[in-house]
């Protein structure tokens, strides 16, 4: 080190030295400064924000008063139907009805000619005349007998014997009239008429075609009629439900459609919901050996004539008594493999699964027959945003509507 007076003298350890400015190269200060900013980088990061619950509509069960309902597969059939044919054969003259009209009971369906029926009937007519002729002689002749017997002028042989010609005139005279009436008979048969009220199906028979007439079933089909209204809708119930109703029957729950008029409610092919009402009006007396189902027949109005046999239908039948039951849109139940479920909301917003037994349909709304209770908040909208042990944001329905989801 080098002294006031120029001269340089080594400094000793113990040497005191007055501390003045310290300065830094610029290249120093712009690595202490990168220095402290990684330093600041070590702290830790505020917390990102949790996002919102995810909104979902919930509504409570709806408790009413329901009666459960079986449904099955049926089938129309006409309670009346008639397969019309002629009673005498001849030349089909005209066709008197439209294809697939109504017609009532009288209405002419078809003319076979008349003519040869006719002079049958003429020639009995004439018959019968000359049977009656034969009568007033008989008589004359008898009573001619009679008063000359007591004269002894004939035998009692000869009265007899006129007596006995009288009653064969009588008899011959009751031939006649019979074959006349049999003749007369004939000629009404040419006109072929509707045998009740009903839709018609089409001529089967054109004009001028021959057409064989008999009482033997062996005549021309010409047509069929069928009645509309009421209807009949038969259907097969299995043998599980048959039991289930001996069962309640047996317990006082149910009437037995064996002796009740039980109501139906129909539902045809392209149907939301049932549009015609009827009732139970046969049961069959076994089971089908191989099928192990019961024929049922129910009896349905059909003022409209809207349903025609063979068509096929949805046919409710009553399978309980009334009772109390909690009831959800059906939207609001999910499948867990076999199992039924509900999403619930509980008093701290979360979401919990609830394993469910299904009863049927009632009004758009589902039957549950166990798993919930009436004060359940069941989740009727956003299920897929629901999530086991989440916390949602619920939101009340107006009113659980099924249907929507």
């Amino acid at each position: 080190m080098t002294g006031p007076d120029g001269s340089e003298r080594l400094v000793k350890k113990h040497d005191f030295v007055q501390p003045g400015p310290l300065v830094m190269p610029s290249a120093t200060a712009g690595l202490l400064a990168a220095a402290l900013a990684l330093a600041g980088c070590d702290k830790p990061a505020s917390q990102a924000a949790a996002p919102p619950a995810p909104p979902v509509t919930v509504a409570q069960p709806v408790k009413r008063t329901v009666t459960d309902w079986d449904e099955f597969t049926g089938r129309f059939e006409a309670v009346e139907e008639v397969q019309v044919r002629p009673r005498v054969g001849g030349f089909v003259n005209s066709v008197e009805f439209q294809d697939g009209a109504i017609v009532h009971q009288g209405d002419l369906l078809y003319v076979i000619d008349p003519r040869p029926f006719e002079a049958v009937a003429a020639q009995a007519d004439g018959q019968l005349s000359d049977a009656r002729a034969k009568v007033e002689l008989a008589k004359r002749e008898l009573d001619r007998g009679l008063n000359l017997v007591q004269t002894s002028a004939v035998s009692e042989q000869v009265v007899d014997q006129r007596r006995q010609a009288l009653q064969a005139a009588h008899a011959a005279e009751v031939q006649a009239e019979g074959a006349l009436k049999a003749a007369r008979l004939n000629i009404e048969f040419t006109h072929v008429t509707a045998p009740l009220t009903g839709r018609v199906s089409r001529h089967l028979v054109s004009p001028g075609n021959l057409v064989q007439g008999s009482d033997t079933g062996t005549s021309t089909l010409l047509t069929s009629i069928v009645t509309l209204d009421p209807i009949y809708v038969y259907f097969d119930m299995d043998e599980a439900t048959f039991i289930k109703y001996s069962k309640l029957w047996f317990e006082g729950r149910r009437p037995s459609s064996r002796d009740t008029a039980n109501p139906v409610q129909v539902t045809l092919a392209g149907e939301a919901k049932p549009s015609h009402d009827g009732s139970i009006n046969f049961l069959d007396n076994r089971l089908d050996v191989s099928t192990g189902t019961l024929r049922s027949r129910a009896v349905v109005k059909n003022t409209d004539l809207s349903i025609l046999p063979g068509q096929f239908g949805r046919v409710r039948l009553i399978g309980s008594a009334p009772y109390e039951a909690l009831l959800i849109p059906d939207v609001a139940i999910a499948t867990d493999q076999s199992r039924k479920i509900v999403f619930v909301v509980k008093p701290d917003d979360t979401v919990e699964a609830r394993t469910v037994v299904l009863g049927p349909l009632d009004d758009g709304l589902r039957v549950i027959r166990e798993g919930l209770k009436a004060e359940d908040r069941v989740i009727v909208n956003g299920i897929q945003r629901a999530r086991v042990g989440a916390k949602v944001a619920p939101q009340t329905a107006q009113a659980p509507a099924g249907g929507k989801s």
